[in-house]
């Protein structure tokens, strides 16, 4: 990476600590930053003083900071993700769901939440919440499987058929899952809607711990993919002559996206317009390598999650949006300045 860029990696890590640390402190149960940064070097043995306050201590720790490192783990592997998926498809205006990983892993949460006390008695009585977490997360896995099969021509993987394969798989998904919301009943509907609109209300420190080794693994192994997808955007033939097996470089992608993705959808729900700009606003501001895309796109995806989820909490306390909406109301206008500025 250029000076320039490791500059801006640099900025945005650090803009991601500030803003993580104010969001702890906002929504409708205001902590001053200052007893917030005092509550935490406590926690750490840093000061010996009691805490301010037991209610402000248990709103920190409990509710919001879980919620902070969900949104931040959310953030970075859709940012990731969808620079990886752009990466492969050589198009800017690609991301997860365009091979129907975000759809199928809507399908097969929306069947958990209609069909839990009917088909998964026995498995809903092991698992409980989590039983939704791995429906949505076998889901976006299953879809990817069939995509990738479906484009697979002499053993390697077609860009163009994947493109189609996925178009196909979100409409036949989006269909099924649209079935389901019609036949749900009022309870599971409101289930239904709140989920497919996404939102980190139900963090909680287990779902932190459950959806963390994937994300972790699966974004920190996308980093060192960022020299194969700057040969990559040569072209698969040109890869291939350079020494690079092009198949594999799209089937670790893909398959690495489709963990960080899945698991993403399996505890937020859908978050849209974050794995698309994301990975377009660090190209435009600091140029096209891979390398530097890929680390950048991760940061910034969880420092957009983060805001994101600060205006969710505070536009209209103590009512709570669904960060879905947030994300779609802002980025719909910065995807279209895009489309109108680079036509």
């Amino acid at each position: 990476m250029s000076s320039k860029q490791q500059l801006i990696v640099t900025i945005l890590a650090l803009a991601l600590i500030f803003v993580a640390l104010f969001s702890l402190g906002q929504g409708a149960f205001y902590i001053p930053l200052a007893d917030v940064w005092h509550m935490i070097m406590a926690k750490f043995g840093v000061y010996e003083s009691p805490l301010p306050d037991n209610l402000a201590e248990d709103v920190l720790f409990v509710v919001r900071m879980p919620r902070i490192l969900l949104g931040m783990l959310v953030g970075a592997a859709l940012g990731i993700s969808g620079a990886g998926i752009q990466g492969i498809f050589r198009n800017p205006l690609a991301e997860p769901g365009l091979i129907g990983i975000s759809s199928g892993a809507s399908l097969f949460a929306v069947l958990v939440i209609a069909f839990e006390a009917v088909l998964f008695r026995g498995l809903s009585e092991i698992l409980g919440y989590y039983l939704l977490v791995f429906g949505a997360f076998a889901g976006a896995g299953i879809t990817a499987f069939i995509v990738y099969q479906i484009a697979k021509k002499e053993g390697r993987p077609q860009v163009t058929t994947m493109l189609l394969a996925g178009i196909a798989i979100n409409g036949f998904a989006g269909a099924l899952t649209g079935l389901m919301t019609y036949m749900a009943t009022e309870q599971q509907l409101r289930s239904i809607t709140f989920w497919m609109l996404g939102s980190l209300g139900g963090a909680t420190w287990d779902n932190v711990a459950v959806v963390s080794p994937f994300i972790l693994v699966s974004t920190g192994l996308l980093v060192f993919f960022g020299k194969s997808l700057n040969a990559f955007a040569l072209g698969e033939m040109q890869a291939d002559l350079l020494g690079m097996r092009s198949d594999r470089v799209k089937l670790w992608v893909v398959t690495l996206a489709t963990l960080a993705v899945g698991a993403s959808v399996a505890v937020a729900g859908i978050i849209g317009f974050v794995g698309l700009l994301v990975p377009h606003t660090v190209r435009l501001i600091g140029g096209a390598d891979n390398r530097f895309v890929l680390l950048a796109s991760l940061i910034m995806g969880a420092l957009v999650l983060t805001l994101a989820d600060v205006l969710s909490r505070t536009l209209v306390a103590p009512i709570e949006l669904p960060i879905g909406v947030i994300t779609a109301l802002l980025g719909t206008p910065v995807f279209l300045y895009i489309l109108i500025k680079e036509k």
